[in-house]
């Protein structure tokens, strides 16, 4: 049986199956629901679909769809109700009136092939009548590119994203080498590539193929924070990939065969990659280490800037020493040495790192340079990676502070380099940023991509100085740019080792510096902020966790539950990130008739007052800042990212959309089908609170693999409070992870680059 008529709406749909329950209104003007697990249905497409009636228990007769194609309605009913419905930008319901009276049935063929004369019609200029007509053709090809790579399982999201990189081409790419689109497409990774390759008929011993494998391999070793892979690793893991059960192709194939690929076949294309100019050799070690070569030049390119920068600038070491006394002064405050001799390097280097350990006086060295440049009426500029470092550094330091993305004015549009997911800013080498002084904190969540932008966009003779504790968890992106700086001996340094909250009796500081030597630490709850708490089940963890959050410990810390953060070793598991979210939003956000939500398809729930972050980045999402009872609008950008954490104001359901304010004022609308760029936040991990800092923190701490549970994952989770941890469950599970020592290897070179760069002279 055939239907056919406008998809009006779509009501339900499973990302994961692509099952859809849409309405259609029917060319006889009725509305009716059709089912079926179907691809590239989207609203106001006019679709003749196959299929039959069937009787469901709840929800009554639906149309169940077999399969589908798309066309142009050919009754004038359905072609007014087309071109109303939005499906061609310009046109609404009036004009769409309009355009049938003038043309009728000659509509599609006037559009198609004369558009200038929809110009005849009021209110349609010679350049819109073009601009439509360029739309209908677009439209007509996207219809049938869609159709065509639905055959090969793509969804349409990526379809549209092959159709737009690639256009007409698309079809022979597809047939061919499926492959091109891992390389060329961000987010198009090995196994969508072997799947449509499958389903393309490409066998699994093709150049095409093994070439992709090596390629993906290394990309997806940055995932891992990698910039590099060891020859004999690139090998293994490709090696592995390869005789992996990627896409439709069956796994008895490789059960035979466990390697389908020969070695020497990998080793052929990964020399083919390095002549093409794909991939760079190096030697490091006694070993042959590759790069994918954009990484690599990336790299040596940050290695050429950092050197650059750090040219000394010529001071008056007397008028820098009086400053320094003025200062402690205007501060009535005493410096140790090592903050004097920072603010000297910062006053005669182009470029300084400042280091040092939780209650080191990081924070007041800060404030002094910022001070001493003020005296010299400098342009001061401040910035850190996460919007929640930022606002902190803000209220330490009483200066503006922003993200390092917002310094560098992110940009919707489009990047030269094909890795960097589209990501542009505006401000670079031929828009540097107008400051004589800029300061950047939490060095150590920086990664390689993030470091290269910010040295493009900072001009000579600007003073660089840039803050962080070296013994933090490395950055989520590639790269180890801190501690890699530090290493290479190249760069200007000052290490702050004395401990002064410790004077102050704060027991957080002195466990956490204990625990980065590899000390026991006292959880004999004597002292004032920091407390163990054992028992001896994971559900008695999870329940103390949340009885300790809406118990005492709120009043006890001086701020709201909400501001308390629990941070976990792992995602999963019961006191991974899912199940205490799922427990913590039961206790501290509970269903109210007063609250909307929004359930997604994986069971989790969205409520007005949910703590949410962002789990990776998005360089597209807008944002708007508001002041004022009127909602004035003060600001506005793109770009919300991995880690951004905030609350939900709004679940809109008339317009399909979560709002979120975000913790640096920043509000995002989220549609629907966006919803999985977020998760409850209630517990996080500790990776993630990287950069952040709270009132209190909850540690449910029980057990889990050794390659996890190390001394710089409790170190880091010890210095994200302020006032106050508590730690949770299996004391000798602690005194483990400070006796591990043991840290996931990074393949990273920029303390290569630097040194080789600094002894071959290659800056003066």
């Amino acid at each position: 049986m055939e239907r056919e008529g406008t998809v009006s709406k779509i009501i339900f749909k499973n990302e994961e199956n692509q099952y859809v329950v849409f309405a259609v209104e029917t060319a006889d003007g009725e509305d009716e629901t059709f089912v079926g697990n179907l691809s590239g249905i989207e609203e106001g497409m006019y679709i003749l679909a196959r299929g039959e009636y069937v009787e469901h228990p709840s929800y009554n007769l639906q149309f169940k769809v077999y399969e589908y194609e798309t066309k142009l309605p050919d009754d004038l009913v359905s072609m007014e109700r087309y071109l109303g419905s939005g499906a061609i930008k310009g046109i609404g319901e009036i004009m769409a009136k309009r355009i049938l009276k003038k043309f009728g049935k000659d509509t599609f063929r006037v559009m198609e092939e004369e558009p200038e004369r929809l110009a005849e019609i009021k209110g349609i200029s010679e350049r819109k009548a073009n601009e439509i007509g360029v739309q209908f053709i677009e439209k007509q090809a996207m219809r049938e590119a869609l159709m065509f790579l639905s055959g090969f399982g793509i969804s349409p999201n990526l379809a549209v994203k092959i159709f737009k990189e690639y256009g007409q081409k698309m079809y022979t790419i597809v047939r061919q080498n499926p492959y091109q689109i891992a390389e060329d497409i961000s987010g198009v990774g090995f196994k969508i590539a072997d799947s449509i390759a499958a389903r393309a008929g490409i066998g699994m011993q093709s150049d095409f193929r093994v070439r992709a494998a090596l390629l993906y391999t290394l990309n997806q070793a940055t995932g891992l924070g990698h910039i590099y892979l060891p020859k004999r690793l690139l090998l293994s893991w490709t090696r592995q990939l390869l005789a992996g059960t990627g896409g439709d192709r069956k796994s008895e194939r490789y059960e035979e065969n466990p390697f389908a690929v020969e070695d020497a076949a990998i080793e052929t294309q990964l020399m083919n990659l390095q002549v093409e100019g794909k991939v760079v050799f190096r030697e490091r070690e006694g070993e042959v280490i590759i790069y994918a070569s954009h990484h690599y030049h990336r790299e040596l390119d940050t290695a050429r800037m950092l050197l650059e920068t750090k040219a000394s600038v010529q001071i008056r070491a007397k008028a820098v020493d009086e400053a320094v006394a003025s200062i402690e002064d205007a501060g009535q405050l005493r410096m140790d040495e090592k903050q004097k001799e920072a603010i000297r390097q910062a006053a005669g280097q182009g470029l300084l790192i400042i280091t040092g350990g939780p209650g080191t006086g990081k924070t007041t060295t800060i404030n002094a340079i910022i001070r001493y440049f003020e005296m010299e009426e400098a342009d001061i500029l401040l910035a850190a990676p996460t919007g929640r470092a930022a606002k902190r550094m803000t209220e330490a330091t009483g200066y503006k502070a922003q993200t390092i993305h917002r310094l560098l004015e992110l940009s919707g549009g489009v990047s030269e380099e094909k890795d960097n997911t589209g990501v542009r800013f505006e401000r670079n080498a031929s828009n540097p940023l107008e400051a004589d002084v800029v300061i950047i904190d939490e060095m150590s969540m920086v990664d390689l991509a993030l470091m290269h932008a910010l040295l493009s966009a900072v001009q000579p003779g600007t003073h660089l100085i840039l803050v962080g504790d070296e013994k933090q968890l490395p950055s989520v992106g590639a790269g180890n740019v801190l501690k890699d700086m530090i290493r290479s001996g190249c760069l200007p340094v000052v290490s702050l080792s004395r401990i002064f909250r410790q004077e102050e009796g704060s027991m957080i500081v002195e466990n956490a510096h204990k625990i980065n030597k590899g000390e026991s630490i006292r959880m004999d709850n004597k002292s004032k902020d920091f407390f163990y708490l054992p028992r001896t089940s994971t559900k008695d963890v999870a329940t103390e966790v949340g009885l300790l959050l809406t118990g005492k410990l709120p009043g006890y810390v001086g701020c709201s539950a909400a501001e308390i953060q629990v941070l976990t070793p792992m995602r999963n598991g019961e006191l991974g990130v899912g199940s205490l979210n799922a427990e913590l939003q039961r206790v501290l956000n509970p269903p109210d008739a007063c609250k909307r939500e929004k359930e997604l398809n994986n069971g989790t729930v969205f409520r007005e007052g949910d703590k949410v972050m962002q789990i990776r980045n998005n360089y597209k999402l807008e944002w708007c800042v508001y002041s004022g009872k009127g909602r004035f609008k003060t600001e506005e950008g793109v770009g919300v990212f991995n880690g951004d954490m905030g609350v939900i104001r709004e679940v809109d359901d008339y317009n399909e959309e979560v709002v979120v304010l975000f913790d640096d004022d920043r509000e995002v609308r989220y549609p629907y089908n966006l919803l999985d760029e977020l998760e409850l936040s209630y517990a996080i991990t500790i990776h993630k609170s990287q950069g952040s800092e709270y009132p209190a923190v909850v540690l449910p701490l029980f057990s889990g693999p050794r390659v996890l549970m190390n001394r710089n994952l409790l170190y880091t989770a010890v210095t994200r409070a302020r006032q106050c941890v508590v730690i949770v469950g299996n004391g000798r599970l602690v005194e483990n992870m400070i006796q591990n020592n043991d840290e996931q290897k990074r393949y990273s070179s920029l303390d290569v680059r630097l040194r080789e760069m600094e002894e071959l002279g290659v800056i003066n």
